[in-house]
């Protein structure tokens, strides 16, 4: 057995929101996993779900040998769902996606197939996944502990209580193995497998959509803060990092083979090694490398000028700060560690070097007053952001936050879509308010951005957006009616 088909789970279209947005990534860990098994031997197909329709469609690999998408003859008996744990959007552990694992699972079993499975959601609820049919569930970091669960597959060996990171039955009872520890040396792993994704599909949606292409790459794994809302399954709360010179020639790579024009670096945490920031940037510089990039990263940690004229000098466009509140007593509560000053002083020092901040906003986090919704309003409109991603707080398996409400959690314990938003506990309004409230934001924020355009009419004409201008006469009234709405939401 040394033929793999390997599948992530995210579905673009299962995910309305995002499929508007559309700015899709290659599934960037299941990649990683398809590169190490290929690197010891493994003949490995990739079964890209990005841009599939639906579930349903992997059955033509199973059942027809002259798909022109397929090696002709396959006869692959193993089948890996590995998604990407690099993507926040797979971490939200959504049941659509879950749903189509289940299908895609039957599918497989149907055939024949060993049938293993790596993900967050996986991780979170292996007996279900075991019970719709999977055999093994691997649980944490996947690359190691899927190589050696292939390997002894390969050769027929039936024991395996001794890899780590392992979940499955036997008979009726449910095996879960020791804890796998997390890599060390990133840079032993190889490079991803990205032959294996159809890298001009992505950049056809890229360009037809936003006139550019852009790309993920990622230098670290883990984060070691202890915000106690994020669920960490995958690669928990260590931090380890690539070498500056090792991510730096994957991005030649990468520009040298498909040209992107941008790179997002999906890390939790970018450059929180001290000089990282500085190496990377001093070789971008000696090799005249020129790209632009986006990061995430937290507001204490943006403090420092010399790392922002780094990131500046580097060619960083865009910095995605988890601001979450401009409450303090919300962020304290949520172990934030991080203080509402500091998201003020980062955003004015990513802008003196001309860095566009942008803020993720958090609301309904239990304890949440109107006094504490109208404080990260009125920081967001103070601050006024690049742009801006507006959630509500959403409890996952593992997190402190989740053991404090899952008394609330009954019939719905996941959305379905990135869209949901559905408040799942008690919170401190009804969950019509918080939907309004959601609306709301968006729209006061995007009148907000108008009305500064407007003014550049008269102090800098030649950098106005006019598109902002132009959509004030729907933002204007918009925010108003959903302000009145919210109010109403409020008395309920």
């Amino acid at each position: 057995m040394n033929e793999v088909l390997i599948a992530n789970t995210y579905f673009l279209h299962f995910d309305k929101k995002q499929l508007r947005q559309m700015q899709p990534y290659p599934p960037l860990g299941t990649l990683y996993a398809a590169a190490l098994l290929r690197e010891n031997g493994f003949h490995v197909k990739l079964f890209d779900t990005t841009f599939r329709k639906s579930a349903k469609e992997l059955s033509s690999h199973f059942t027809t040998s002259c798909h022109p998408e397929f090696i002709e003859g396959h006869n692959s008996k193993l089948f890996l769902i590995v998604d990407d744990g690099f993507n926040y959007l797979t971490k939200m552990c959504l049941t659509n996606m879950r749903e189509a694992a289940f299908e895609m699972i039957r599918m497989a079993k149907n055939a024949g197939c060993t049938v293993v499975v790596s993900s967050s959601d996986a991780t979170d609820h292996f007996k279900e996944y075991l019970n719709r049919g999977a055999d093994f569930i691997v649980k944490g970091e996947a690359e190691i502990t899927l190589l050696e669960l292939v390997k002894k597959l390969s050769i027929g060996e039936t024991e395996f209580n001794n890899v780590n990171g392992l979940s499955f039955k036997s008979g009726d009872e449910i095996v879960s193995t020791s804890k796998r520890e997390v890599m060390h040396d990133l840079d032993s792993l190889p490079l991803p497998a990205w032959d294996l994704a159809d890298i001009d599909l992505y950049r056809r949606n890229w360009k037809n959509h936003h006139g550019y292409f852009s790309i993920n790459m990622v230098t670290t794994r883990g984060c070691p803060f202890k915000c106690n809302w994020c669920a960490k399954p995958i690669y928990g709360n260590r931090y380890n990092n690539r070498s500056p010179q090792n991510v730096m020639d994957e991005i030649k790579m990468l520009l040298e083979k498909f040209q992107p024009d941008h790179f997002w670096f999906c890390d939790d945490i970018f450059g929180l090694k001290p000089g990282w920031i500085r190496e990377f940037s001093e070789i971008a510089e000696r090799e005249n490398l020129k790209f632009k990039f986006k990061i995430q990263c937290r507001a204490d940690l943006l403090l420092e000028e010399e790392n922002i004229s780094s990131l500046a000098a580097a060619g960083c466009d865009e910095v995605w700060i988890g601001a979450e509140s401009g409450a303090q007593k919300i962020l304290d509560a949520m172990d934030k560690g991080t203080k509402v000053e500091q998201i003020f002083e980062s955003t004015r020092l990513l802008k003196k070097h001309g860095i566009k901040p942008c803020f993720f906003l958090q609301f309904g986090y239990p304890g949440e007053t109107i006094e504490d919704i109208e404080a990260t309003k009125k920081m967001l409109l103070e601050l006024m952001p690049h742009d801006i991603g507006v959630s509500i707080s959403y409890p996952l398996p593992g997190t402190k936050f989740f053991e404090m409400v899952k008394e609330d959690l009954k019939t719905k314990t996941n959305w379905s879509d990135s869209d949901d938003l559905a408040m799942m506990y008690r919170g401190t309004y009804s969950p019509a308010f918080y939907k309004q409230l959601h609306r709301y934001i968006h729209k006061v924020y995007r009148r907000q951005q108008g009305l500064q355009s407007l003014k550049r009419i008269f102090t800098a004409p030649a950098n106005i957006q006019w598109r902002r201008i132009f959509t004030l006469p729907y933002f204007i009234p918009m925010s108003w009616w959903n302000y009145f709405t919210l109010k109403r939401s409020i008395a309920r």
